[in-house]
């Protein structure tokens, strides 16, 4: 199932039998309280025949086809300028995060998305908790997703790469990059300062492999796909700078070569298997529009 960050979560579908109040329907036929029914009328996450309607006692008729989403109901609670809802289920959360907040704490009362989460997760009456299963720095931006409760957490930490089918990252890069298409691969290992170096021979570090394609190029910048086949720590960044083209606005990899002021990488692609129903779940979020401008013929 493919979803993108424009749209609204995923919807229970109903067919209604009898003339009645739409309330008086959904009270029949989804299994919630009164309370949440209403709460997902007013929130606007209830389509007869595709539109979107907030009356309790609109009457519905024989044939019509009722929607109810999964998601919207507490999506509408939640406002955060750093973290958007693309998808959630019982189980996980799959969210979009912009550059500027950490996946999770580091130090005290560092600003990160699992507290955000947990916030929100509080606010709208849900018993669990966000649990980390993956990382993007802080100043990376894209899909990220988080298991909401430790037996749907081990099952993504201990299985990641079986259930992870795709990852994929956009970003821009300094200078003209060639060939379209190639390969990085390399041993990676930090030192004391937790800056990760590059080996083309084992250094005791982990082998990472990296593909990309360059999307578009200027005389100055290139706009390149990068996916993982293995996903080790700044792995994108380092064989960015290997390949002499490092990613724009990195600081501890970069040449200086600041367009956007920001570290312009973007997880744009997010593709598993559910770790409970084992469904295809694919994720997509567009290009940021800043990255697209420097490319602007």
């Amino acid at each position: 199932m493919r979803y993108n960050t424009n749209q609204q979560g995923e919807y229970d579908h109903y067919e209604v039998h009898e003339q009645q109040g739409l309330l008086d329907f959904l009270l029949a036929n989804v299994k919630q309280t009164k309370t949440k029914i209403k709460a997902t009328l007013q929130g606007q996450g209830i389509k007869v025949n595709g539109k979107t309607v907030t009356q309790f006692d609109f009457q519905v008729m024989p044939g019509m086809k009722v929607a109810v989403s999964r998601t919207k109901r507490n999506q509408q609670q939640f406002k955060s300028r750093y973290v958007k809802i693309v998808y959630e289920d019982r189980w996980l959360i799959v969210i979009e995060k912009q550059p500027g907040i950490l996946s999770m704490a580091a130090g005290h009362s560092s600003l990160n998305v699992k507290t955000v989460l947990d916030d929100y997760f509080k606010k709208s009456h849900q018993n669990c908790r966000a649990h980390v299963v993956h990382r993007l720095d802080r100043d990376t931006s894209g899909l990220m997703v988080y298991a909401k409760d430790i037996d749907t957490e081990q099952i993504l930490e201990h299985s990641w790469h079986e259930i992870v089918y795709d990852r994929r990252y956009v970003a821009v890069c300094s200078g003209e990059v060639e060939p379209d298409d190639g390969t990085m691969a390399s041993w990676l290992k930090d030192n004391k300062a937790y800056v990760t170096y590059s080996s083309p021979v084992d250094n005791g570090g982990k082998y990472a492999v990296t593909h990309f394609h360059v999307l578009d190029r200027t005389t100055e910048h290139s706009l390149v796909e990068f996916k993982l086949e293995t996903g080790r720590k700044n792995q994108i960044r380092v064989h960015s700078a290997d390949m002499g083209h490092p990613v724009c606005g990195d600081t501890k990899y970069g040449n200086g070569d600041d367009p956007l002021h920001r570290l312009c990488l973007h997880a744009w692609l997010l593709c598993f298997y559910h770790p409970v129903t084992h469904q295809p779940m694919e994720f997509e979020t567009p290009v940021p529009a800043t990255f697209r401008h420097l490319f602007k013929r």
